[in-house]
């Protein structure tokens, strides 16, 4: 079945899926994710939508964790969000430290093109982009995508400033934002 636009929510990951902390997320045992985000990412998946994850994680280049602490992460949340009866179609992941001049740091867009790359999708206008940060909206926006901000992780702190974008859907968290895209209720 294609995948089109309109039909994809990219995910953040930390603070959006999970709880974030201030000293990383260094293994699959410090990765815990909200109580509701695994539900709400299979209630998208069954109601037709494809989710992917657009995820910075420094700390790979800080050498707080590797690699194959980062894919035991995204395998145990691939389990969970299965197990609940739903599919994560990509996981993107920046592995860079915000000085190493990278393309696919958000706030670039270069996760998001990734996302785009892979599921073989010629452009990412109207899909979502949920996010707690500011870097992660504007990824989004880059992209074209319709923009939700969630208060958990970060999200309240940027809720508080002056995104300088239009058209930012606030949520409490991704429950919420499942529960109003799902409805219709995108006011």
């Amino acid at each position: 079945m294609p995948i089109y636009p309109q039909q994809l929510v990219i995910l953040d990951r930390d603070g959006v899926i999970n709880e974030d902390s201030d000293a990383y997320i260094k293994s699959v045992n410090e990765w815990i994710p909200y109580s509701d985000s695994i539900d709400a990412i299979a209630r998208l998946s069954q109601s037709g939508y494809s989710v992917a994850i657009a995820t910075n994680q420094s700390g790979i280049a800080r050498g707080y964790y590797d690699e194959t602490e980062l894919a035991k992460m995204h395998a145990r949340l691939t389990t969970l969000v299965e197990t609940a009866g739903g599919r994560i179609a990509h996981v993107a992941y920046c592995p860079h430290g915000p000085d190493d001049n990278c393309t696919c740091r958000k706030p670039l867009p270069g996760l998001l093109h990734e996302i785009q790359r892979v599921l073989g999708l010629s452009s990412l206008q109207g899909s979502w982009m949920v996010g707690d940060s500011l870097r992660d909206l504007q990824a989004g926006h880059a992209c074209g995508c319709r923009l939700a901000l969630v208060k958990t992780g970060k999200g309240a702190k940027t809720a508080q400033k002056d995104l300088g974008l239009n058209d930012v859907l606030i949520c409490t968290n991704l429950t919420d934002f499942t529960d109003k895209l799902l409805s219709g209720r995108l006011d």
